[in-house]
């Protein structure tokens, strides 16, 4: 079994090939390129490094979001056409799941968080429990002292992951009262190895999708959106 993993919903562009035991290939890249100049470009470029024939892969895995609104469209639009074109099922992964599963197997709480903006973050919550990643609150959009709150009450060792990290370093060092690390750099940012390694057990669950169920899950409206239903509201 070979999967295609493809994770475009922050800054970083990330698409890897891997079956039940190995990651195969990897492509990475955190630049301020657009994912619509990247992607295709690392996916191509990765099959012919690799030498896997498109023909061998058996599903492809998304990461299906919250995340940037324009990375989620690019890359489950990638995903939904590749799947269309190839006439292969789909593995969608909560974008929280997925990095939250790249520090696979540490004590205590996992907090992945993705920067919001105006102090809020997509954030999910999990532990690792005989080798099993079990959620403790589901991914969702919430303020940081909000979410700093909830693990201080929980008072159980913290390890924080994502790019929420770099933006709200100085509240977390400032509020929260347990003990807590930051994920190394190698694992605090979106990985598509990490998310075609969760895809694995997705898959084991006969938790897929047909390439035209994709819909990416935003979690709330895009800041364009969101203006434009404050001046429609003013203007009432």
């Amino acid at each position: 079994m070979k999967i295609l993993a493809i994770d475009s919903s922050s800054m970083v562009a990330s698409v890897a090939i891997a079956d039940e035991k190995i990651t195969i290939a990897e492509y990475t890249i955190n630049s301020k390129k657009t994912h619509s100049q990247t992607l295709l470009p690392m996916i191509e470029d990765m099959f012919e490094k690799s030498e896997i024939p498109k023909s061998e892969i058996d599903y492809i895995a998304v990461a299906g979001g919250p995340g940037s609104f324009t990375g989620l469209r690019i890359g489950c639009a990638t995903a939904k056409g590749l799947g269309l074109a190839w006439d292969k099922p789909l593995v969608k992964i909560p974008t929280m799941d997925a990095i939250a599963y790249g520090v696979f197997g540490v004590e205590g709480v996992v907090c992945s968080m993705m920067d919001a903006r105006r102090e809020q973050v997509y954030a999910g919550l999990y532990r690792f429990v005989d080798n099993e990643m079990q959620t403790i609150m589901e991914q969702k959009p919430v303020e940081v002292r909000e979410l700093i709150e909830q693990l201080n009450a929980m008072g159980e060792k913290v390890t924080f992951a994502g790019d929420g990290i770099e933006v709200y370093e100085s509240i977390i060092k400032e509020a929260v009262t347990t003990d807590y690390v930051f994920a190394p750099t190698h694992t605090n940012r979106n990985r598509a190895a990490a998310l075609a390694a969760l895809a694995v057990k997705y898959i084991e669950k006969n938790k897929v999708i047909s390439a035209a169920e994709l819909v990416p899950d935003y979690l709330r409206v895009s800041q364009a959106e969101r203006e434009r239903n404050e001046k429609i509201k003013s203007q009432a």
